[in-house]
This record gives C-alpha cells, sequence and structure tokens, in this order.
C-alpha cells in the first residue's frame, strides 16, 4: 500500500513516516500542497494523508486536484483545526476520516488499517 504524507511540519511528517514504514507501509513525503497535487498527477496513491492548512495548496485542494484527476484516493485529514465548516467541507469533497491534532499515531495506524479492510 502507497501512502501520501502531505504536512508542512516535519516532526508530523517524520513520526508518521517512521510508524508506517515500521508497518510495512511504502511512503511519499509531500511538505506543501503543490508537491502533493504533482505526486497524486504521476502516481498511483492508494491513500491520501494531508493536513487541511499548508503552503501553496490546501488539504481540501488536494482533495478537490485528486477528484479532478478522475481519482478516488482515500483520504485522511488532519488538522489543528477543529472548525465544523472545515470538517463538513473536507467530507463533502470524499474525505474518508478526520483527526484533531495532536494526534496518536497509533490510532491513526488503527484508522488506516480499518479502511484497508474496508
Amino acid at each position: 500500500m502507497l501512502i501520501l504524507i502531505a504536512d508542512d511540519d516535519e516532526l508530523i511528517l517524520k513520526t508518521v513516516e517512521h510508524k508506517l514504514l515500521k508497518e510495512g507501509f511504502e511512503v511519499i513525503l509531500s511538505r506543501n500542497g503543490k508537491e502533493a497535487i504533482e505526486v497524486l498527477k504521476n502516481t498511483d496513491i492508494d491513500l491520501i494523508i494531508t493536513d487541511i492548512m499548508m503552503p501553496f495548496a490546501s488539504g481540501t485542494e488536494i482533495l478537490a486536484a485528486s477528484k479532478a484527476l478522475g481519482k478516488e484516493t482515500p483520504t485522511i485529514i488532519l488538522s489543528s483545526l477543529g472548525q465544523e465548516e472545515v470538517v463538513l467541507e473536507a467530507f463533502d469533497l470524499g474525505a474518508l476520516d478526520f483527526m484533531v491534532k495532536p494526534f496518536s499515531p497509533n490510532e491513526l495506524l488503527l484508522r488506516i488499517k480499518r479502511l484497508r479492510l474496508n
């Protein structure tokens, strides 16, 4: 399973990368939304994990770009924003899950495994 992690927080990127690699997943890291959209254009991704607020393109823009490319890639949104309209917009665009920062990497792993089983 190839997972795209898009977040401008280096600590979160490295923490999630370490956890997922340890569990046998393949990972591509993007440090901003523009990089993430380029990855989606050129690579078949099985799961997107993205922050909402990032430079150059937001997590919701990444979701919209994925849809525009004709991809229905499962997506987990991460955000320190707990605002209801942001959550609803993410779900309207096709996000399957939403986690508020700070989050437990173990909980994220459980959610990924749950998505993989469905």
